[in-house]
């Protein structure tokens, strides 16, 4: 109601970005007054809430006097306002790193923000650049209204259980053009391609491999998905087992915003990918197949599908 920036971070914790529309409402203080009441008046619940100008006293400030609290750090004042309070409250500061900062006798945030930044970095690396900053309270994460999805998925369980290699690389190429195009739909990319496999009686195994560079091209996550199913059957065989397969799935994770890159094969290939999503979103799914899809005369449809 006061603004369309939310980012729930739990089952009943958000953070609100309000630098565009607190003028409507009298300003940020004003805003989380009203959001208190209204929460009141509807729910008959309190609620604590903290106002800064970054995410991190933010959430300090709102757990500092729960549960019905109102907690404001003004701005300039965010490492004066987290400079008294112990070391527990700092995000990323767990018991391992609170053991080595108490090897400094380091106990509060004002006391790490005045150490020797090139320590921290040196003990602990990037982490200890992070933990030095919030210290001094700076945070410049910003609130995210929408996350991309941590995987993309589909996975096919057959009518009964197989052990027709063509008929289950076919599905899983279906199964591999499905997740490229969900994945070029929402203009996603993914660097670890997992391939699934339930095996009889009731047995699931998982391979998976990361590449260097995210990808959203069908072909690249088959080639890879093929690879490693093969991969899992010939363990089989060569530990002598038969393995009829009754599920077959493919995942992407390691998911980040951003096109595939337009040089050489890989604009060939977005070239391609594009004209295939352009003539199924007109036709249906069905209007195109590639060769090596064709071993399966009928098109089965997917079990399911998964977007975390």
């Amino acid at each position: 109601e006061q603004t369309p920036l939310v980012e729930p971070i739990s089952l009943d914790e958000a953070f609100l970005d309000v630098t565009a529309t607190e003028h409507l409402f009298g300003g940020a203080v004003a805003m989380a007054v009203q959001i208190k009441r209204a929460v009141r008046e509807r729910c008959g619940l309190v609620v604590s809430v903290g106002v800064a100008t970054n995410k991190l006293c933010a959430k300090v400030g709102s757990d500092l006097r729960k549960p019905d609290g109102l907690v404001i750090v003004p701005a300039g004042g965010e490492a004066a306002f987290l400079a008294p309070l112990t070391l527990e409250r700092l995000w990323g500061v767990g018991p391992r790193t609170r053991e080595v900062l108490a090897g400094w006798d380091l106990r509060t945030i004002g006391q790490l923000a005045a150490f020797d930044r090139s320590v921290l970095e040196t003990r602990l690396g990037e982490h200890g650049t992070d933990i030095w900053e919030r210290a001094n309270g700076i945070d410049e994460g910003e609130v995210q209204s929408e996350h991309a999805p941590k995987s993309v998925g589909h996975s096919h369980t057959f009518d009964a259980n197989t052990l027709d290699t063509a008929k289950i690389e076919s599905t899983l190429l279906r199964l591999a053009e499905g997740v490229g195009r969900r994945l070029r739909d929402h203009t996603l990319r993914g660097k670890t391609i997992t391939m699934t496999l339930r095996v009889a009686p009731f047995e699931t195994r998982t391979r998976q491999r990361t590449l260097r560079e995210p990808t959203d091209d069908d072909v690249t996550i088959f080639r890879i998905a093929r690879q490693l199913l093969r991969d899992a059957l010939a363990e089989d065989r060569e530990g002598g087992r038969t393995s009829p397969v009754r599920l077959v799935g493919v995942s992407v994770s390691g998911v980040t915003a951003g096109e595939q890159l337009g040089l050489f094969d890989a604009a060939r290939h977005a070239r391609l990918n594009a004209a295939l999503d352009a003539v199924r979103s007109r036709f249906g799914d069905s209007a195109l197949d590639r060769a090596s899809a064709r071993e399966v005369k009928e098109r089965r449809r997917f079990s399911g599908h998964r977007s975390r």
